[in-house]
């Protein structure tokens, strides 16, 4: 089962008189076992795509599917509730709750969903490098820090989907391979778990099962 889509996706955004067309027609699919860099220059609408995806916003035309289930055009609640079974986000900014620690942020989707399992968050952030710092709160950790706890914080459910925008932002050529070696185990663990992961990075493309480009809200090729 494909266990993300879109079809063709537009989001638009209104300022007074003037229009940003965000995502123009955009279609994707991805299926299990698929690490799918999205690679665009900043504005090209990868965040949108990934908010988009994820339940976060909601497109202006198009339809997205999650495991076989509309999300799109959906309430709020049955969104985060789709959001909440199938997905892992990790955002640019806003991944960590500045009253709790690495550790607790990581554990924190897992509890409300009831499944908490913190030998999973543990393991997760030693393998990104992080294992000192799980009792540091978000005000204490660096830019790349920050990253590498929101990607645990959207991994140590288990989602099967991982949607990640930037996950290797501000870490040096070790890091990323840290990273990146956490994100290729989790596609290719058992059940059926994919990830899309948007980048600016050509070094990380290169360890992709495909890599798409968007320009100017459209498909590169398109």
């Amino acid at each position: 089962m494909t266990l993300i889509s879109a079809t063709d996706v537009y989001r638009f955004y209104h300022v007074g008189d003037d229009e940003t067309r965000a995502l123009r027609g955009v279609s994707l699919s991805v299926e299990p076992g698929e690490l799918v860099v999205l690679l665009g220059s900043s504005g090209s609408g990868k965040s949108t795509l990934l908010a988009c995806l994820s339940g976060l916003d909601d497109p202006d035309g198009g339809q997205v599917d999650i495991a076989g289930t509309r999300l799109s055009r959906r309430p709020e609640g049955q969104r985060a509730r789709l959001r909440g079974e199938h997905i892992g986000i990790m955002l640019q900014s806003g991944n960590l709750l500045p009253h709790l620690n690495v550790l607790e942020n990581a554990l924190l989707t897992g509890k409300l969903l009831g499944r908490p399992d913190a030998a999973r968050a543990r393991q997760l952030l030693l393998d990104v490098g992080l294992e000192h710092r799980l009792h540091a709160y978000p005000s204490q950790l660096s830019g790349g820090e920050t990253a590498r706890a929101g990607l645990v914080a959207a991994l140590t459910h288990n989602p099967r989907i991982l949607l990640a925008d930037e996950p290797t932002a501000e870490v040096d050529s070790e890091t990323e391979d840290k990273v990146a070696s956490v994100i290729e185990a989790f596609v290719k663990q058992p059940g059926g778990h994919c990830a899309l992961i948007a980048t600016h990075s050509g070094r990380f493309a290169g360890r992709a099962s495909r890599v798409l480009r968007l320009r100017d809200g459209r498909w590169q090729d398109a």
